[in-house]
């Protein structure tokens, strides 16, 4: 099989005005794009081709480079999209059984964000910040360079992303420059975090 671009559940102009519609548009149809034309083609004439993206990853030479990038990419920008929404459609913070487990692990909502928000300003370069689940309800932050994530083997963040923030600068160069803490701000009214419970969810049943 091959896989494909995902289509937007929303438009490029409804994360306004914290994330713009032009890199928005650019980030979809061209990065994120790319990645799903590379992945094709390194899983072409290959047994991975039937497999879904989650097991490619679960078994992933790290060596080889262009799988790594590619499907990391691919992974990574799908996770990215589901989990974001227009801001006047959404919840403020998690609730319920999920706001419990953020308080059980961070102590608090508003220390999960100082916490999620300084890991993602320490990324060096390009890179990602995640907020992963583990089987035992509890919840943990870590960060990945690059295109990896924490379903890589031997990535050292060992539980399942449930959000992640794409710290490249092709995600926030066109409206913040080289200030990613203020995109990192704007990344908090647009997760949608009942989508992000719903990933949750899936992981602790």
């Amino acid at each position: 099989m091959s896989f494909k671009l995902p289509k937007l559940s929303y438009s490029y102009h409804a994360l306004e005005p914290h994330f713009d519609a032009k890199t928005m548009e650019v980030h979809h149809t061209k990065h994120h794009a790319g990645y799903t034309a590379n992945l094709n083609m390194a899983i072409e004439n290959t047994e991975l081709a039937d497999q879904s993206i989650e097991e490619i990853l679960a078994q992933l030479d790290l060596e080889n480079k262009a799988l790594r990038n590619n499907a990391g990419g691919y992974y990574n920008h799908n996770l990215f999209w589901e989990i974001l929404g227009p801001p006047s459609d959404l919840e403020k913070a998690p609730k319920g059984e999920f706001l419990e487990a953020i308080n059980a692990s961070f102590k608090s909502f508003d220390a999960f964000k100082s916490e999620f928000s300084k890991t993602s300003a320490s990324v060096f370069g390009s890179g990602w910040a995640w907020l992963c689940s583990s089987k035992d309800c509890s919840l943990c932050i870590c960060s990945t360079a690059n295109q990896d994530n924490p379903l890589m083997p031997g990535i050292g963040c060992n539980c399942t992303p449930i959000l992640g923030l794409d710290v490249w600068e092709h995600a926030y160069y066109l409206n913040y420059q080289n200030r990613r803490p203020d995109y990192i701000a704007a990344f908090f009214n647009v997760v949608d975090w009942g989508k992000v419970e719903k990933r949750y969810q899936q992981i602790i049943s």
